[in-house]
């Protein structure tokens, strides 16, 4: 009998000493988690959690409702978590049809872009050289202008949480948002009722008609009120810091237009991928392609992070003085839809007495869509575009675009008196003068074609 008492009594203090050790690790926990939440600010990050499909859009309005309310109106640079998209995690299946038409609806990933919700962290692809950089502030305001036609919903509100985030308030004057008479249904009420969450100054303008990118842009450059125009597209992600090297550029001299380093965003993955320093040039075809910078442009005490001469931009994301936009022109209103303003605009600068510089230390992330090829409207359209930069800006070298052509030499392209008469009032220079001081490269690829046996 007193073996059994001594049993029953060494079990019990064995299940107390347990169950007192259990209690003691959960309120230490739980007072922890407390002092840690009133020491530290809350974060910007959100995590990349599989939800079921319908609760998709009630968890990213909630997590964005929670970042907004605790966010401080006097902030300098928000502090969020890194959030990385898994290769494990793009699911697409080229198989599966309703994928595959997501990608030829939005030329990506569009399945995947859902399930990232409207926004995320994206790593830091800056030189280290750039983090010691340090720029003026309370100098110039900004007003960031993004165009769209049926864009995938959360990737237009991915670019504009980006923008948000990832801009100081002393900078942002205002995001303008036109809309050039979208047909899909999210990109209606239920938009704007997610920018109100922002709580910030956001206009969004609706085009009665479809006036294309170009006339879109302008339209929303004669809304804006800030000092510097910054043209981004609708599906991009800013970087750290992108915005304030730019600006500095600008203050330092109001003739200079400026483009970030475009990085990459795999149009099926959605992983954000750093691009090396580039220039952007054209061909005879007047298409767009990147080019190398040489070693020695990169040579001084800045190296790497030294704004490069570019002879071309690629169109999409760059910013300019606005006062100076409207004096070079802004761009050609008898151009229609989009193509070879970005040519057109990039020739105008250089040859008219501006300069256009990629700034090494500012980053955006594109996500390069695939489409399908347009419809023999629209291929007409651009050629009319092309056309028009040839017969306004080449002189007696528009003869190498129509050996490239001969096709187009008799098409019509409108009347372009105009930008002659514009030309001439700005005194600008000659696209010789261009290609010796800029794009020599260009004139010898074309007399090397030429010299060339058929």
């Amino acid at each position: 009998m007193r073996s059994l008492i001594i049993y029953c009594l060494f079990y019990a203090s064995l299940t107390f000493g347990v169950w007192t050790a259990l209690l003691f690790a959960y309120f230490h926990h739980n007072h922890v988690s407390i002092q840690e939440e009133k020491t530290q600010p809350p974060s910007l990050g959100l995590s990349l959690r599989v939800e079921a499909p319908g609760q998709l859009a009630n968890t990213a309005e909630l997590e964005l409702h929670q970042l907004t309310r605790h966010l401080p109106v006097n902030r300098n640079r928000p502090r969020r978590r890194r959030i990385y998209v898994p290769k494990s995690s793009t699911n697409f299946n080229s198989s599966n049809l309703e994928h595959h038409n997501d990608v030829l609806k939005y030329g990506f990933n569009a399945n995947l872009s859902r399930r990232l919700g409207i926004i995320r962290e994206v790593p830091d692809t800056r030189d280290k050289k750039c983090f010691q950089k340090k720029y003026p502030t309370h100098l110039l305001t900004a007003s960031v202008v993004i165009c769209f036609h049926n864009e995938e919903f959360n990737a237009l509100l991915r670019t504009v949480s980006s923008v948000l985030y990832l801009t100081p308030p002393y900078f942002l004057r205002e995001i303008i948002l036109v809309d050039d008479r979208s047909e899909y249904d999210d990109l209606q009420d239920k938009l704007e009722h997610r920018l109100k969450v922002f709580k910030r100054n956001i206009k969004i303008i609706r085009n009665k008609n479809r006036e294309g990118l170009i006339r879109s842009r302008l339209i929303g450059a004669d809304h804006a009120s800030g000092d510097v125009l910054v043209f981004l597209d609708s599906h991009c992600e800013v970087n750290r810091v992108w915005l304030e090297p730019l600006m500095a550029a600008i203050a330092e001299n109001h003739k200079v237009v400026v483009c970030p380093v475009l990085d990459v965003i795999d149009f099926l993955t959605l992983q954000y991928k750093a691009s090396p320093i580039q220039r952007g040039a054209f061909d005879w075809n007047l298409q767009f392609k990147w080019d190398t910078v040489f070693s020695y442009e990169m040579e001084g005490p800045d190296g790497a992070i030294k704004p490069i001469r570019s002879p071309a931009m690629s169109g999409g994301i760059f910013a300019i003085y606005r006062p100076y936009f409207y004096e070079i022109g802004q761009y050609d209103k008898d151009m229609n839809l989009w193509g070879g303003e970005n040519v057109e605009i990039s020739l105008r600068i250089w040859m008219c007495g501006g300069q256009l510089l990629v700034i090494p230390c500012s980053r955006v992330g594109h996500i390069n869509r695939k489409h399908k090829e347009g419809s023999f409207a629209i291929r007409k359209v651009i050629i009319q575009n092309y056309l028009r930069v040839v017969h306004v800006w080449l002189d007696e070298y528009k003869d190498n675009f129509f050996l490239q052509n001969p096709s187009l030499k008799l098409m019509n392209y409108g009347d372009i008196s105009k930008r002659v008469e514009l030309r001439n009032q700005l005194r600008c220079k000659s696209f010789q003068w261009y290609l010796d001081t800029l794009f020599p490269d260009l004139e010898a690829f074309m007399n090397k074609e030429r010299e060339e046996p058929r």
